[in-house]
């Protein structure tokens, strides 16, 4: 099989209009129903909506305090529209370092949970948010664990990597499996 990957110059938001037209084509080819998409404001997950409306779609954001503070970084005119076309919004701590970077932070060192997200920085940063969000939305119930569903990820804001993959719970986490990268920035 060949497949096409995209690789964009930059990383960042610039390319999430791309990343959208990309992951609509795929959808369409392997008959993919369910998309999982990181969004802090909750605008990449609109953009989505608005380019498949007839996907499964689930927002995942980070939870409260990420920034600082008590505050989610999600706009509520954003989370209006996608609650209104029933797209649930998941917020949550980061599976891929949730309590343990708290350890890290108070008394230093790794733990094996940032070990696997720096590993999967190697690809980027994106390609790392894919994996992550998939095991949030499989573990909130929110995504299939026994088909293949397609990840859209980035850098700071906006989308930039889009991956197929089988998710997996946390508690399984070495049974995902990514199967394809649509599009990823080069580092």
């Amino acid at each position: 099989m060949e497949k096409k990957i995209v690789y964009f110059e930059n990383s960042g938001a610039e390319n999430t209009d791309r990343v959208i037209e990309l992951v609509k084509e795929r959808k369409e080819e392997l008959g993919i129903e369910n998309i999982v998409v990181a969004s802090v404001s909750g605008l990449t997950s609109v953009k989505v909506l608005e380019s498949m409306p007839d996907a499964q779609i689930v927002s995942i954001t980070h939870h409260a305090g990420f920034q600082g503070g008590d505050e989610l970084e999600l706009d509520p005119k954003y989370i209006e529209k996608l609650e209104n076309a029933g797209v649930p919004v998941y917020i949550g701590s980061h599976s891929l370092s949730g309590v343990g970077r708290g350890i890290s932070n108070k008394f230093g060192g790794v733990t094996p949970v940032e070990i696997i997200a720096g590993t999967l920085r190697l690809f980027s940063q994106g390609v790392k948010v894919c994996v992550e969000i998939s095991v949030m939305g499989a573990d909130a119930g929110l995504i299939p664990t026994d088909k293949e569903v397609i990840a859209i990820g980035g850098t700071a804001k906006g989308a930039d990597t889009a991956v197929v993959l089988k998710p997996a719970h946390m508690g399984n986490f070495f049974d995902l499996k990514i199967n394809e990268i649509i599009a990823m920035p080069r580092p």
